[in-house]
């Protein structure tokens, strides 16, 4: 999956970020760049005292232009957003449409914060974040980016909304096993989110989205139905197969434990006569070696158990006595009587 849905997956949990998180993050980098700026200043005086007026001045401008205003472009160029003031209170800088930022957007915020920062001491960029409804500053907005927060309170989770109940189940024979789990993670983010996005960016993503699950499976979406509905229907079909598998793996290993214990349960135990110990009541008159009674034997040489010429075993029950007397019923034989 490109790295374009990636950011949109990400930035689709978030929300934009305030003034006051974002004046901190600022103080934080300025202090930083302030620090750098004053130490490569202090080393270029020390090393350029030769120099004559006119190249201290072109020294003094090609530093501050590389150190106050590219260090930040640099930073958030490579980053991909996240300075280390933001980075600490836990924002980034993204697009309009949710992907990370390039160079050009980090080159258009630098070149207006100072304008923003450095010669307002940050006037401009507090009201234009107080007047604009995402928060965003004068560099935001003709470079098309937008600062949002990366760390929200874990009980904001919305759960994935299910599909419409006509498409449930219809597609139980696609192919999924193509689909990374990035791409699983932007279509859920998204799904959970998709209420919260302007109609037109909201309608532009899940088309995104949805094309890059028909390359994946090979199989178009049904003609007439929206993008979103589409994704919904292809996420509850691997939850649904995610569910099985894991109900089919819980049952496999109860069956296992099940075969384990019956095994366990039929081993000889300790002291009996699997291991050569002399049971209680062996060698009286009357029991078997291990102590159990023996069986009695029936007329026709079977034993009680009803089987000719076996034996009882040593653990089993001994057989219930026959009635006697007068009136009692003889055993049944297998035979009809003579007429």
């Amino acid at each position: 999956m490109s790295e374009l849905v990636t950011g949109d997956a990400v930035v689709l949990g978030l929300r934009p970020a305030k003034l006051p998180s974002r004046a901190l993050a600022t103080a934080i980098d300025l202090i930083l760049t302030g620090v750098v700026f004053g130490g490569v200043a202090l080393g270029l005086a020390v090393a350029a005292g030769s120099l004559d007026d006119a190249a201290f001045a072109a020294v003094s401008v090609a530093t501050f232009l590389l150190v106050p205003v590219g260090g930040p472009i640099a930073v958030e160029t490579l980053s991909r957003g996240r300075s280390l003031g933001k980075l600490v209170c836990g924002l980034r800088v993204v697009r309009d449409d949710g992907g990370p930022i390039r160079f050009r957007h980090a080159l258009v915020r630098g070149a207006m914060g100072v304008v923003e920062l450095l010669m307002t001491l940050g006037v401009v960029a507090a009201v234009a974040s107080l007047v604009s409804e995402r928060g965003r500053r004068l560099g935001d907005v003709f470079a098309g980016t937008l600062v949002v927060r990366e760390r929200v309170p874990a009980g904001r989770a919305v759960t994935v909304p299910p599909p419409p109940p006509w498409l449930v189940g219809r597609f139980a024979s696609l192919d999924l096993s193509a689909v990374p789990d990035e791409l699983w993670l932007a279509v859920r983010q998204y799904l959970t989110r998709m209420h919260q996005l302007d109609a037109a960016v909201g309608r532009a993503m899940s088309e995104r989205l949805g094309r890059e699950i028909v390359a994946r499976t090979g199989v178009p979406a049904p003609a007439g139905v929206p993008a979103a509905a589409f994704l919904a229907a292809v996420v509850h079909e691997r939850q649904a197969r995610d569910a099985r598998r894991a109900w089919q793996a819980a049952h496999a290993e109860e069956l296992r434990g099940r075969a384990a214990g019956a095994r366990f349960e039929g081993t000889p135990r300790p002291g009996g006569p699997g291991y050569g110990i002399p049971s209680p009541g062996a060698g009286k008159p009357g029991t078997l070696g291990s102590g159990a009674p023996v069986p009695e034997a029936s007329p026709s040489g079977a034993s009680a158990s009803g089987a000719p010429g076996t034996r009882v075993p040593p653990y089993a029950a001994p057989p219930a006595p026959r009635p006697t007397g007068e009136g009692a019923t003889p055993p049944a034989t297998g035979f009809v009587p003579p007429v």
